[in-house]
């Protein structure tokens, strides 16, 4: 059996869902096990081998404040174990579940030190192109992987399609889709049905489908992240501030504006939204989107109407949905749809990406 040995930071609903399915996938029999020696937040750490039974537990009870030296100095110790048994070597992947800005500093570090990365965090990805490319030329010099299928599409393989289109030789000119969850569900909803903005919004926050601050998904920077991403991955070298953003939040509710003294005022959204509902055609609906158009290098994210014919405009619930335009599909374009938000389907993506690495290294 092979065992593929993990840390993971990051224990919020994300980190705490992908522990629970690494505990069902170890108990099913196969050919890999997946060993979490160590588990991490931002400031304390559980280390142990094997620790993922009653982990919330004995991190509360046991976790201690930790450095990266002490992930290096446990890992070597774990390499040092498995070569006086003569096991086979066993790979080292760091699993980066959190949101942070702070802790891709640690990436190169982490690879110059043994590491694969895995990551659900889209920071990395949406640095300057310096960054970009000074973490791949150290995944390069040390033969390290670094996956992040769910930077895009949560659980939905987008990325992974895109790369083997674009390896192959494939002209890609266009991909353009509902890349928000939560954005898609708003206006699912309010294309449909006879409520105000704000009452889908309301709805949207108690089912948890937004974030705490609505503003976060309405300024469209997280689409932006996004669309950077997949541009990247074709060959752009655009920068953050390169892709035009259509932000849904009116200045007068932005800035210095608190979260409470949002929500008090959030009644003011409702015209803007009607206006944009009202000039619908009998046969459109009204979809947040990203595009992606390589033959003018140009990236935006606005609120577009689309024809209830299209993909993207028969999205329902939260799904996302992305259309990929290449020279061989023509004017019919390549669709990946499916939930593009939630813990569980983000989990099971980081789970994927955890054996993928462990699949190349065998």
């Amino acid at each position: 059996m092979s065992q593929i040995n993990i840390v993971i930071f990051g224990i919020g609903n994300v980190g705490s869902t992908l522990i629970k399915q690494i505990e069902a996938f170890n108990k099913k029999v196969g050919a890999t096990r997946i060993n979490v020696f160590a588990i991490a937040n931002s400031t304390r750490a559980l280390f142990q081998d094997d620790i993922i039974s009653d982990w919330s537990v004995n991190f509360e009870a046991a976790a201690d404040a930790y450095t990266l030296e002490n992930i290096y100095a446990l890992a070597k110790n774990i390499k040092e174990k498995q070569q006086d048994l003569e096991e086979p070597e066993r790979q080292f992947i760091a699993v980066d579940v959190t949101a942070s800005s702070s802790f891709i500093n640690n990436y190169i570090p982490l690879v110059e030190n043994g590491f694969h990365i895995v990551t659900a965090n889209k920071i990395a990805n949406t640095l300057s192109y310096e960054f970009y490319k000074a973490l791949r030329k150290s995944l390069e010099i040390h033969n390290k992987k670094f996956l992040y299928e769910t930077n895009v599409g949560a659980g939905l393989p987008v990325i992974e399609t895109v790369n083997n289109l674009y390896n192959s030789g494939e002209e890609i000119y266009k991909i353009r889709g509902v890349f928000s969850g939560s954005l898609s569900y708003l206006f699912n909803t309010f294309s449909k049905e006879e409520k105000s903005f704000s009452e889908i919004l309301l709805e949207a926050d108690e089912l948890g489908l937004t974030e705490p601050d609505a503003r976060e998904d309405l300024s469209g920077k997280d689409v932006a992240r996004k669309l950077l991403i997949l541009g990247r991955e074709v060959g752009l070298i655009n920068e953050f501030e390169d892709v035009k953003i259509q932000s849904l939040v009116p200045d007068e509710l932005n800035g210095g504006v608190t979260l409470s003294q949002f929500r008090e005022s959030i009644k003011k959204l409702n015209p803007i939204f009607e206006t944009s509902k009202s000039s619908l055609k009998e046969n459109e609906v009204l979809r947040h989107i990203g595009e992606l158009d390589l033959k003018a290098n140009s990236l935006e994210v606005k609120l577009v109407q689309e024809s209830k014919d299209t993909a993207l405009g028969q999205t329902k619930g939260a799904d996302a949905v992305f259309e990929i335009y290449t020279a061989s599909y023509g004017d019919n374009p390549l669709v990946i749809q499916g939930a593009g938000a939630g813990k569980a389907v983000t989990a099971r993506g980081v789970l994927g990406d955890i054996l993928r690495v462990g699949q190349y290294l065998n």
